[in-house]
């Protein structure tokens, strides 16, 4: 009796931990701690920033309470790249 109740335990907190840790960083390449989203730049912002650099943006999501952008830079590179939603300043990965 004691083991079937201790592993419900346990299957019980894995699972709560897993939910829990999910939406803080939903890749774990980047995290901001960017506050309320009323506070936020809009993402046209950070579109127009990169296009006047020559990027060609395909989409912009939040990813880890960053922009998370997929792009072609002005090399024709493929370019997955994380900014901060506040100051728009990139963010480095953890690659």
């Amino acid at each position: 009796m004691k083991t079937t109740l201790g592993r419900t335990l346990l299957s019980l907190a894995a699972t709560t931990f897993a939910f829990a840790a999910g939406p803080v960083s939903a890749t774990g390449l980047a995290t901001c701690d960017s506050g309320p989203k009323d506070g936020w730049q809009p993402q046209a912002k950070l579109e127009k920033q990169l296009t006047d650099q020559k990027w060609q943006v395909r989409r912009i999501k939040v990813d880890g309470g960053c922009y998370e952008v997929y792009a072609v830079n002005e090399k024709g590179e493929r370019v997955e790249a994380y900014f901060h939603p506040v100051t728009l300043a990139p963010v480095p990965t953890k690659r």
